[in-house]
């Protein structure tokens, strides 16, 4: 049974809330903009009481590119420089969706995204720097700007032991703490890396505190109650 997350909102401001928006949700492979109205329209409600920061993963799209040059052996610096642009463009598309309601220019730096902050618009982004996927630029961006909370909006419905959709004896897990993330997780990275989560993020959830629900991004009503800090069907991954 899920509990419920209680945030630590900074003084004299509304709860913020990061969303890590996997490409895979946004841009799951064919044409779904009915999708991305539903997710807009949700978003909408749900930042009449709460900043809400988005980083858009690269999904599909990055991989592609990715894979290809990799068959010209393109380094990964340069690879990672593809995957960035395609979250950029996922980005982009979102604050389309969100038209007025969001910052309409995509920020290429933590600090940019954290300049937009309490503007009355949700802040939408993509990738940073090679090497850093958008699940550590959501973490980054989180402790940038004092959030109560990360929602991992993910292709999977929580965190298990290895890839359920692969392995039939995957573990499923309701609550985890932030040690035990790290060590499910452990170190590697790579362009296109695709898991439940990064390392580099963990590190810096477990350095902040800052709670992190891991759920089924394509489930807009798990999303609801994630931003909300309600109980939810996912992982919940704090310090208890």
């Amino acid at each position: 049974m899920a509990r419920i997350i209680k945030g630590n909102p900074i003084a004299g401001t509304m709860e913020r809330v990061v969303i890590s928006l996997g490409g895979s949700i946004i841009i799951p492979g064919d044409r779904d903009g009915g999708f991305i109205k539903r997710l807009a329209s949700l978003l909408r409600d749900l930042s009449k009481d709460r900043e809400l920061f988005v980083v858009c993963g690269g999904g599909k799209t990055a991989r592609t590119y990715i894979n290809l040059g990799r068959e010209l052996d393109v380094s990964e610096e340069r690879l990672d420089e593809m995957g960035i642009m395609a979250t950029r463009l996922n980005a982009r598309l979102l604050q389309l969706a969100l038209g007025d309601l969001a910052e309409q220019t995509v920020p290429s730096t933590i600090e940019e995204a954290t300049e937009q902050a309490g503007k009355g618009r949700i802040v939408v982004m993509g990738g940073t720097t090679p090497g850093h996927t958008t699940d550590g630029v959501s973490a980054a961006l989180a402790e940038a700007v004092g959030a109560d909370r990360i929602v991992n909006a993910t292709s999977v419905d929580a965190v298990y032991s290895s890839d359920p959709r692969k392995d039939k004896d995957a573990e499923r897990y309701e609550r985890l703490t932030f040690q035990q993330l790290k060590d499910l997780l452990g170190n590697e990275h790579g362009a296109g890396a695709s898991g439940v989560f990064d390392p580099m993020g963990a590190s810096i959830v477990m350095r902040s505190r800052i709670p992190l629900m891991v759920i089924a991004g394509r489930d807009l009503e798990e999303m609801s109650r994630a931003v909300q800090g309600l109980p939810i069907k996912g992982t919940v991954i704090d310090g208890r």
